[in-house]
């Protein structure tokens, strides 16, 4: 049977099963009083709605709700909802230089097109688009979480494609509440803990204001590579299909260090009567007959025409961390005043700090070895013929400098945002308008690791350490220089800052047969400005071998206006329509003192419906049009360097002078912006039905489907690689400050060609039941990807997808994501248990891996197994003011399956966005109010 269908299968069998329990339930509580709706304003609507009468699909998530799940951030919440794929993962800082900005991606279609709000406004994103930092929203403050699953553009404007997520925090609070929690792995490694802190007085009805205040501080400490079996080499055993294989993703810059030997142009060996191959090896392995601990003899060595390589490789895994640690301080402050029953204002202010610390190995050094120095004499002469020694050109030495320790760097990033406004009831008018100024600033600094580059040119130049001895071997006076040479302080800073206007107003109009027909208008105004600015010490070259990211100053301005109609056809049949038109303005370069790219603007549209054709059975649906402008980058990024590419990469050009020595290496990358990009456009619609015969059951499906066209897209790194011929134009040369030459390096740059196809259906079904024992709850939700495809990067019609498999864009998208629960309510206790599963996949394509049996390289394609998680939790209320909190997350101690990936941060083995790195943990929370 195929993976797919199984995993397929899987899916229908817990839901009927679910459907079963829930109806059996049913069955039980017909004497229940019928079902009473809550009234609640929801996102995706200017006209105030019931939230299950609304024609749109939108999932909340109450206080309640995130407390039992165990969360312990405002991403695990949302990452692990059915509805969310694609998102960004704290974990892959290490490695990826993201600072731990973790995202929000509705139905897999991308964070850029999950517009993110707070308390229904926009709040500073992260860089230059539109994505937002959920680090930057505070945890303990959060009322609710609505998640629109369905395009809101012709209400929000640009960036709302897949959806909007809108984060409601608390106000009208009296009194306070103190928390405590701690959380423990049982396998040892990544502790965490918070402490929260809210209080709120006055009451806006009676005493006609509120002041609520909420604070918490969150410590995650970090979790090491080695304190987890399953990633902790990258030199990888593994059996399949019967055979044993080793997966190599070791580095070439090792400790003692590799040399590379190129040879004059043109000489001739005498030996073959053909022009010299380049020459790499370890001294030390040629003088001891083996590589020296934390490294293998590499399983890329080879032997061409143009080089021979015999080298040993590190293990660089051993010395990286699976998770960061980081510390969260979050603080909220709302406001409000009751001048009268028409008249209120209020005040937000939301403020963060995240402070992540991210280790990965320690910095692989390309060292240039003089023919006359004792280096040469004693490491490289020993090992060269006679011929080779006469014609040597080049030695480089790729020495990975371990006892200069890891390469630590500290991101910081704090969040300032601040709203003021005013609510008003005006001649039948309901108005809204506020005035926001939200910040979000990233202070990226060194503390360890990286070198100051005079200092460490002193040391290597002076001959004062070795790179070709052991790791720990140098003299105490040549450590004492070491850490003399470290460099510790800022390499950048940057700054997104939004300010902006809105105003918002719903009226009832006048009556029809059926019902009122509402208006709802409104408008905004946003000015965007988004700076980067290196530090003095990277931008004079005092970091060594550091190229110093490019100084932005940008800035741009857009506006919107829409209307929105509701009308009551006939009774129970209720029909919606919003238009919007956006303008977006070009972007001014003060750096470079120009206006980049031109005016867009835009016109969006959104119809939809619900008809109630019994009490108990509701149909829905809609369609519209969404866009969303390029990012600011997108359009004036100069060409810049961009780190290296994500995997090594043969030769694009083999045998010309711009190859690395290695048949495989990182090649540098270069990105750049395009100023002729257009805005993204999309269509999309939902059709939905829910059923809900009693209180005590309920289900409800709604497909959803979205287009998106003029994507912007990018040529890959692999695409490019393996077919250079094709893409010549995005290959140039480059030079690091210390690399011995230019070698080849790729070109990112993006333009409008792509297409994106993703479709799907979100499902629920819930029970409840009283029980001897206590009130039961069930509830099953999923999400079922029918299509997720786009075209290849570069391309406008060449479509490909990862449904179910490793894809081209280095990401799976999971046909079936699941969550099933259960809550039984007895007296002062409260269990609920959790089940949480994904689909399998196919592992990356034909993976290179070496055979142990045949000692030959061969291509393997795994399949990575379906993956669960189990997790408890128990509430004891002791009494109306304390609360003792007890649970276990991931009961099984469920592993993360064993992929071969080659993207997303350093970690080898596993894949850390589809799995639990953390394993099995135990937390206890306490929760005391007054």
């Amino acid at each position: 049977m195929s993976l797919k269908k199984t995993h397929k299968a899987s899916a229908v069998r817990i839901a009927v099963i679910a459907a079963m329990g829930a109806m059996t339930m049913s069955a039980q509580a017909q004497t229940a009083p019928p079902a009473q709706l809550e009234r609640i304003e929801i996102t995706g609507s200017s006209i105030k709605r019931i939230a299950s009468e609304g024609s749109l699909p939108v999932q909340i998530v109450s206080a309640k709700e995130i407390a039992r799940s165990g969360a312990t951030s405002v991403a695990e919440v949302l990452q692990k909802l059915p509805a969310m794929q694609g998102f960004q993962i704290a974990d892959i800082a290490v490695g990826s230089n993201s600072g731990g900005i973790v995202t929000a991606s509705i139905h897999d279609i991308g964070a850029s097109y999950t517009l993110v709000l707070l308390n229904g406004r926009r709040v500073a994103p992260t860089g230059s688009g539109s994505t937002v930092n959920l680090n930057s929203i505070p945890m303990s403050a959060i009322d609710r979480i609505e998640i629109l699953t369905d395009g809101a553009s012709a209400l929000y404007g640009s960036d709302a494609i897949a959806g909007v997520v809108n984060f409601v925090l608390k106000k009208n609070q009296q009194g306070g509440n103190i928390t405590a929690s701690g959380m423990v792995p049982t396998e040892g490694g990544g502790k965490s803990g918070y402490v929260s802190a809210t209080y709120g007085i006055g009451d806006i009805d009676k005493d006609r204001f509120n002041v609520l205040m909420s604070y918490r501080h969150d410590e995650q400490k970090q979790l090491k590579a080695t304190d987890r079996d399953f990633g902790s080499t990258a030199y990888l055993p593994f059996e399949f299909n019967g055979k044993n294989y080793i997966y190599d993703r070791t580095s070439s810059s090792a400790v003692p260090a590799n040399a590379t030997v190129t040879f004059l142009k043109g000489a001739i060996d005498p030996a073959t009567g053909k022009a010299f191959p380049s020459y790499g090896f370890n001294p030390f392995q040629k003088k001891t007959g083996a590589c020296a601990a934390g490294n293998f003899y590499s399983l890329s060595n080879t032997a061409t025409a143009t080089s021979v390589t015999q080298l040993c490789a590190f293990d660089f895994v051993k010395t990286i961390e699976i998770f960061p640690e980081n510390k969260r301080d979050s603080l909220f402050l709302t406001g409000q005043f009751k001048v009268n029953d028409q008249l209120r204002f209020f005040s937000d202010v939301a403020l963060s700090r995240f402070d992540l610390t991210a280790r990965i190995a320690a910095n692989p050094v390309p060292v240039a070895i003089s023919k006359t120095s004792s280096y040469f004499t004693d490491y490289i002469k020993p090992y060269l013929t006679p011929a080779q020694l006469a014609n040597v050109n080049t030695v480089t030495a790729a020495y990975r400098a371990q006892d200069f320790g890891t390469r630590d760097s500290q991101t910081i990033t704090d969040s300032k945002h601040f709203v003021i406004g005013a609510e008003a009831e005006l001649a039948g008018w309901n108005m809204e308008s506020g005035l926001t100024w939200s910040r979000n600033s990233i202070d990226e600094r060194y503390v360890g690791g990286y070198f100051k580059t005079n200092e460490f040119l002193a040391l290597r130049d002076g001959g004062k350490f070795d790179p070709f001895v052991e790791s720990g071997n140098q003299s105490a006076a040549t450590m004492a220089l070491i850490q003399d040479s470290i460099y510790l302080g800022n390499v950048r800073k940057s700054e997104t800052t939004m300010t902006g206007v809105d105003f918002r107003a719903s009226r009832e109009l006048f009556k029809l047969p059926a019902g009122d027909v509402a208006l709802g208008m409104g408008g905004d105004l946003r000015n965007m400005k988004y700076t980067q600015t290196p530090s003095a010490a990277a931008v004079n070259g005092d970091i060594y071998n550091y190229a110093a990211v490019a100084p932005y100053d940008l800035e741009r301005k857009s506006g919107g206006v829409f209307a929105e109609l509701q009308i009551p056809v006939i009774k129970n049949l209720e029909f919606n329509a919003a238009l919007r038109y956006d303008k977006t303005d070009a972007i001014k370069d003060s750096v470079a003192n120009k206006t980049v790219g031109e005016s867009m603007s835009s016109s969006t549209y959104k119809v939809s419906a619900r008809y109630q054709a019994l009490p108990q059975l509701l149909f829905r649906g809609s369609y519209g049009t969404g866009f969303k402008v390029p990012s600011m980058l997108d359009l004036a990024q100069p060409l810049t360097a961009a780190g290296v590419t994500a995997a090594k990469q043969p030769c694009p050009f083999p045998g010309t002078d711009a190859c690395k020595p290695a048949t495989t290496e990182q090649y540098s990358v270069l990105s750049g912006g395009n100023e002729k990009l257009k805005p993204e456009t999309s269509k999309g619609g939902t059709f939905g039905i829910r059923f809900e015969p009693n209180v005590a059951f309920g289900i409800g499906a709604d497909y959803w489907s979205v287009k998106l066209k003029d994507a912007v897209s990018a040529v890959s790194e692999n695409q490019a690689f393996g077919n250079p011929a094709k893409y010549g134009n995005l290959f140039t040369t480059y030079k690091t400050s210390q690399e011995p030459q230019a070698y080849y390096a790729f070109i990112e740059s993006s333009t409008n060609i792509g297409q994106q196809n993703t479709s799907g259906i979100d499902w629920d079904i819930t029970g409840r039941a009283n029980l001897d024992i206590g009130r039961l709850t069930l509830g099953l939700a999923g999400t079922y990807l029918i299509e997720s495809e786009y075209t290849r990067p570069g391309t406008d019609n060449d479509f490909t997808n990862n449904m179910n498999k490793y894809g081209e864009n280095a990401a799976v998208s999971s046909r079936n994501i699941y969550r099933a629960t259960a809550s039984l309510e007895s007296g002062s206790f409260v269990n609920t248990f959790t089940l949480s599963g994904r689909d399998g996949y196919a592992d990356k394509a034909n993976s290179t891996v070496r055979n142990v049996a045949t000692g030959k390289n061969e291509a393997v394609t795994l399949s990575v197994p379906r993956y669960f998680t189990f997790d408890w939790q128990g509430v004891y209320n002791y009494n109306k003011s304390f609360q003792l909190t007890a649970g276990v997350k991931n009961l099984f101690n469920s592993e993360p399956p064993l992929t071969l990936r080659d993207s997303s941060g350093h970690q080898v083995g596993y894949d850390p966005r589809y799995s639990d790195v953390l394993l099995r943990r135990v937390y206890l929370t306490g929760s005391y109010s007054f």
